[in-house]
């Protein structure tokens, strides 16, 4: 169960280009934005953050950040966002064949080489303690120019506030996305753990 309740999304009049924001990204407002919202000015600096990173002349896919992204909030343990993220993903453009072969994205022939390297980077960014070294920065330097690494690692980095904002509420996934979480994810594991009600 929730630590905080998500307020309605007509609550804070001054929010709706903020909430638009990620209505564009995921289709709806997500609980996490609904409980922030008792602070207006962090919605705001949250939704012009998203904004830079997934600006529409970015170099790096904007449907791949949604899947760092998602391997971000893997290595954090947030299942909230692994399922939010996965569905945005899908919602701009990675293939459904990507998004059911998550779990094999090692092996499997629709990810690239370009795309595993930055997939384990996003892993390694991820993780506590960070896990990048210079090994996996040279393999990095090997398929992405420094400003795609930047883009990357932004990605990787608008994740971690919310892991850690998901993860520390205990956000309540909303039905889309805990759907995809059941009929993708459960596959490498997920429960949607402290998100989903045990009812």
């Amino acid at each position: 169960m929730a630590h905080l309740s998500p307020l309605p999304a007509d609550t804070t009049d001054e929010l709706a280009d903020d909430f638009a924001v990620f209505i564009d990204i995921l289709g709806f407002v997500p609980n996490s934005l609904l409980t922030m919202q008792r602070r207006p000015e962090m919605v705001k600096g949250f939704a012009a953050l998203t904004r830079g990173v997934m600006a529409p002349d970015s170099t790096v896919d904007l449907g791949f950040k949604r899947l760092l992204a998602h391997f971000a909030s893997r290595a954090a343990g947030c299942q909230y966002c692994e399922a939010h993220s996965l569905i945005a993903a899908g919602l701009h453009g990675v293939s459904d064949e990507k998004v059911a072969a998550v779990w094999e994205y090692q092996t499997h022939p629709a990810y690239t080489e370009a795309e595993r390297v930055a997939l384990d980077f996003a892993l390694a960014a991820g993780s506590v303690p960070n896990q990048v070294d210079d090994a996996l920065m040279a393999r990095m330097k090997a398929h992405w120019d420094e400003g795609q690494i930047v883009e990357i690692l932004g990605a990787v980095s608008l994740y971690g506030f919310l892991n850690r904002w998901n993860d520390s509420l205990a956000t309540e996934l909303e039905s889309t996305p805990a759907e995809l979480g059941r009929r993708v994810l459960s596959k490498g594991g997920w429960t949607g753990g402290k998100h989903v009600s045990s009812d």
